[in-house]
């Protein structure tokens, strides 16, 4: 039967094995996954290594900063970079191995290296740079036309960074009195988030890509690894395809970041971005003044120009005139004894003819005559009996109407019996036209009598519609 060992037994067994293989202090490069510190002072890390895709994880470990050195190295790190500690940059640490029964395999670190990180952020930006300049598009945002007015500015920055509040003040107390119109698309401008902020903000730009001039991309001043965040290949890569020119304002004095050197214009703070956009508002007013100035001196030189082609034209054209004239008059005259030579020669002819129509119009008229009266006579005798047949006619329909007047004539009718019947010299024609007592009038052929009304019936009594 084979020996039986406890479990603390083996733990101490390993441990024992890597303090024999693997004495000493070794200088390990790692990249920092998780950062904390420890109430008591201790710095606990996680450490990673990528594989080259930068995409997959090849080995991870425990580590630990004990706080006794943790105050020192964290200060020397902090003074030589500019940056803190934290998750997402390479380190190269001092360490030695350890291994707890309790808590495993983890690394104690005693010293890191902060010229190693810094230098390793160099070679990371030339890699990109690299990669951009094979792509053949490292200075295609630097191509494109930038406006002469750049007065409409979509800025990407955080609303509570300084930066940008100095941008904006820059902007709007510029003493030309030049208006700015800027709109803010806010995202992270540094940490983990700042590649995707700063994507999604230029897409959000790109949807109404036609209501601006420019791209400003600014942020306060920050330590000098800061520009990690803009070392970012598809940021970068994002800047070179925007079809508006993007200016970079991330605040960084020495260093040019990714970004800075793919834009269209790299400058230094917030307030340097807003001063540019100033000047160039002047140089456009000052270019618009010099434009005027110019064109006011070409008008008056091609005025001068004109005036004096005028001059050399008149003083050219007077004797040519004169010359024409003459040769008009010349024309003219010529022109007006031949036109009196054919008008003689129009009047004798003329002379001639009208003998000639003379003999032949007067027997043509005499026979001419000769008919109309013929003609005359004719129409004349029709004209006669028609007009007595029409007077005839009309005699006729007079005595017929002479007779129906006399029939209708009121003597006539009274004679016949009929009479009239009035109320106040007023002919009535209904018995609704009197009341009982009024005195009415009644005509006869031969007289006139009074009546007063006593009674009104309607209709007639005894009377029979048949």
């Amino acid at each position: 039967m084979k020996e039986k060992i406890s479990l603390t037994e083996l733990q101490l067994m390993i441990r024992d094995s890597l303090y024999l293989s693997l004495p000493g202090f070794y200088w390990v490069i790692a990249e920092i996954s998780e950062i904390k510190d420890n109430y008591a002072g201790h710095c606990y890390l996680e450490l990673i290594e990528k594989d080259p895709d930068e995409k997959n994880i090849r080995s991870r470990i425990k580590a630990i900063i004990w706080n006794s050195r943790y105050g020192f190295v964290k200060s020397f790190f902090e003074n030589f970079t500019g940056e803190s500690l934290r998750a997402g940059i390479k380190i190269l640490v001092k360490a030695k191995i350890e291994y707890h029964e309790i808590y495993g395999l983890s690394l104690v670190i005693t010293d890191i290296d902060p010229s190693y990180t810094m230098g390793e952020m160099a070679a990371r930006r030339q890699q990109i740079l690299k990669k951009l300049e094979e792509e053949g598009v490292v200075n295609m945002n630097k191509e494109v036309d930038f406006p002469w007015v750049p007065r409409r500015i979509a800025v990407i920055s955080s609303r509570n960074a300084a930066g940008y509040t100095d941008f904006i003040k820059h902007l709007a107390g510029n003493t030309f009195g030049y208006k700015f119109y800027t709109w803010l698309a806010e995202t992270p401008m540094q940490g983990n988030e700042t590649e995707e902020g700063v994507i999604n903000a230029l897409d959000k730009i790109a949807e109404n890509i036609g209501l601006f001039d420019v791209v400003a991309i600014i942020r306060g001043g920050g330590s000098q690894t800061d520009l990690s965040w803009f070392d970012n290949y598809n940021i970068a890569f994002y800047i070179t395809q925007y079809p508006i020119p993007v200016i970079t304002g991330i605040g960084h004095e020495k260093d040019l970041s990714v970004t800075d050197i793919v834009a269209h214009k790299s400058l230094k703070t917030p307030t340097a971005v807003a001063d540019f956009l100033i000047e160039c508002m002047i140089n456009a007013e000052e270019h618009l003044t010099d434009l005027s100035s110019e064109i006011a001196e070409r008008s008056k030189l091609i005025f001068e120009i004109s005036k004096q082609r005028l001059d050399s034209c008149r003083l050219k054209l007077i004797p040519l005139a004169r010359v024409m004239i003459s040769e008009i008059k010349e024309e003219l005259s010529g022109s007006i004894i031949d036109m009196i030579n054919i008008g003689k020669g129009y009047i004798l002819k003329a002379g001639l003819l009208p003998a000639n129509h003379k003999t032949r119009l007067v027997p043509a008229a005499r026979s001419f005559l000769v008919i109309n009266d013929s003609e005359l006579a004719r129409k004349k005798e029709i004209l006669i009996n028609a007009s007595g047949s029409l007077i005839s006619s009309f005699n006729n329909k007079v005595a017929q109407s002479e007779s129906s007047l006399k029939i209708l004539d009121p003597v006539n009718v009274l004679k016949r019996g009929f009479t009239i019947t009035s109320l106040n010299g007023q002919i009535l024609k209904s018995f609704c036209q009197v009341r009982i007592d009024d005195l009415i009038s009644t005509k006869f052929c031969d007289g006139e009598v009074g009546s007063k009304v006593v009674e009104r019936l309607k209709g007639l009594k005894g009377y029979k519609k048949h």
